[in-house]
């Protein structure tokens, strides 16, 4: 089958993409002097700003007219840029997004293309079961427990799916596949040509950072939090949720690596090289970056403690580190 130039745009990690834009694009190098790779490069950095964004709207994509086979190199180019940037949270962000946006589109496509696209990353559209081992591969990294084999219907070594639920699998499938592709193997002279984009990219994000959670405040930590803080500091043994709870909720209100690791420095029997491992891998580091679990997960895990009034109005230790924030700014 052929898809039209224009409707490979929405699907620019098909294999008939990437050949359209390879026809236009022989050198990266030549392609980055030029008029259209420099308007490619600049969309690629607003398509990789759009993936970090906590809000996304596809149909108001500020896409500056560029030709199919330059739109397409403009996905190829935002792949660079995060896998210069070093920061393996850009890259979940990228393929989430592109995953996302691909979903967005098929939502409403045409039942050829939609079939197409869907048997190009190994799935059938119009299945309503999914042999075990095929399923078990696919779900492997989503966390919602309804994907867990447990909760779903087996009947002779199928699993039921429930209607909708395909379109679900594709975009996580399109995602798994653009995750484990990246980072790329850039070399260094192209990542030091970029890196005015990639700092313009990590300052934006902080700035993201700054907007949704402002500067970081001490004391507006939840009781949770700073009993897992107070613990590491004076050297109790952390559960691995414990340890997972507190770096995911230190990174999510922006602090980094290397000042998220200077907290566990404070333990007795702080072990650098076992610590930036943890640190790097709940960040990020996994190609996954994961959110802080809520209330009643902590109450799960035993890690709930000194609640006070604040906490009978929350769900989550995000929220209840708004509010403080925001009660604080009120004051002050």
């Amino acid at each position: 089958m052929e898809i039209d130039r224009k409707e490979l745009i929405k699907y620019p990690f098909l294999k008939e993409s990437q050949q359209l834009a390879r026809r236009h694009v022989e050198s990266l190098d030549e392609f980055l002097s030029s008029g259209p790779g420099s308007a490619a490069l600049e969309r690629a950095r607003d398509r990789v700003i759009a993936a970090l964004a906590p809000k996304r709207d596809f149909l108001d994509e500020n896409t500056p007219g560029l030709k199919p086979e330059f739109e397409i190199a403009s996905y190829a180019l935002a792949r660079v840029l995060v896998s210069c940037s070093g920061n393996r949270s850009f890259i979940d962000r990228l393929a989430r997004y592109e995953a996302e946006r691909a979903s967005f589109f098929l939502e409403t496509e045409d039942p050829e293309i939609r079939q197409f696209v869907a048997w190009s990353i190994g799935i059938s559209t119009g299945i309503v079961a999914m042999p075990v081992t095929d399923y078990v591969e696919l779900v492997s990294r989503m966390r919602d427990p309804r994907w867990r084999l447990v909760n779903r219907v087996l009947q002779r070594g199928t699993v039921h799916l429930e209607p909708g639920e395909i379109d679900e699998l594709i975009r996580e499938r399109i995602r798994v596949i653009l995750l484990d592709q990246m980072p790329l193997r850039v070399p260094a002279g192209i990542c030091e040509r970029l890196e005015p984009f990639t700092r313009e990219i990590s300052a934006t994000y902080q700035q993201q950072v700054l907007e949704q959670f402002g500067e970081i405040q001490e004391e507006a930590f939840p009781p949770c939090i700073n009993a897992l803080i107070h613990a590491i500091t004076t050297g109790a043994d952390l559960t691995h949720m414990g340890r997972f709870a507190v770096t995911s909720f230190l990174h999510t209100i922006g602090m980094n690596i290397t000042e998220i690791a200077e907290i566990f420095a404070q333990a007795p029997d702080f072990d650098l090289e076992k610590t930036m491992y943890q640190v790097e891998h709940i960040s990020g580091g996994s190609g996954t970056e994961y959110t802080p679990p809520s209330c009643p997960t902590m109450r799960t895990f035993g890690l709930c403690v000194n609640r006070d009034k604040d906490c009978e109005r929350i769900n989550h230790p995000l929220g209840y580190y708004r509010l403080r924030k925001t009660a604080k700014k009120k004051q002050g």
